[in-house]
């Protein structure tokens, strides 16, 4: 089977490899211009690090168990936060794909609430919940809420009329034409959703920190541009940050390729 499907592809190799070798291009630009600007511009480490400074830092501060903890408590915030709003957006976008009411009812307040800055809401759900986890998880959903609900309602909407006129004839159950039927045709615009939230989560879980709390990779930034003035440390958290949002992305396309190419 994997020969054939190779064999039916025979660009496949190269290609990756060619995509692999355009993206450490890119990343290989990227570390070069940041270094000359801090050579041209004479930056102390003070304001710019230099790359391999905050490289240092990150191994570093990784090997002294400064930013695990704090990385941690920041992918539980994002894990439990992406569940409950990625779960509670796939059902809510049902509701507005398949119901008029629910579409007239909630449109509204969805777009209300999407465009209310969540900086602006995230001290008021610190005051009201506390600046605990479940703070933390709250703005994570709310921040994933929108898109994924979206793409859910689209993606239900997109459902070909004969697949569900072919359902009814079989005499299929409405849950059978939901989890056999829509939710497979639809699979591809909600993970779609899906992979736009898991980043959001990371932007809402930071957000959630910066607004109250006392562990985090958030908090950490703060402790490190305030208190103890370590401008690498701040350098060497955004860097964890970006590879816990990039990792999660990529998981997310993971199993968006094993489903959709399954035809699950």
């Amino acid at each position: 089977m994997t020969r054939q499907r190779d064999a039916g592809q025979p660009g496949r190799g190269p290609t990756r490899l060619r995509d692999m070798a355009l993206v450490l291009g890119a990343a290989v630009i990227f570390l070069v211009g940041w270094k000359l600007i801090v050579i041209i511009g004479g930056y102390p480490a003070f304001i710019l690090p230099a790359p391999e400074v905050v490289g240092e830092r990150f191994l570093r501060a990784w090997a002294q168990g400064v930013i695990a903890p704090h990385a941690v408590t920041t992918l539980a915030e994002i894990t439990l936060g992406f569940v409950t709003g990625a779960g509670l957006a796939v059902m809510a976008g049902y509701a507005l794909a398949r119901s008029r009411l629910a579409e007239r009812v909630l449109s509204p307040y969805l777009v209300a609430a999407q465009a209310t800055p969540i900086l602006a809401l995230a001290p008021l759900i610190a005051l009201w919940f506390g600046s605990g986890l479940t703070s933390k998880v709250l703005i994570c959903a709310l921040i994933v809420f929108f898109p994924v609900a979206v793409s859910t309602m689209v993606g239900i909407r997109s459902v070909d009329a004969g697949l569900l006129e072919l359902g009814r004839s079989l005499r299929a159950t409405r849950w059978q034409v939901v989890t056999r039927l829509e939710v497979p045709a639809a699979l591809p615009q909600i993970l779609g959703g899906m992979r736009v939230g898991v980043t959001l989560a990371v932007v809402g879980a930071i957000v959630g920190e910066w607004a109250g709390g006392d562990r985090g990779l958030g908090v950490l930034i703060n402790l490190a541009r305030g208190s103890l003035f370590d401008i690498p440390l701040m350098f060497a958290t955004l860097l964890t940050i970006a590879l816990i949002g990039l990792s999660l992305y990529l998981i997310v396309v993971i199993v968006e390729r094993r489903l959709v190419g399954a035809g699950w």
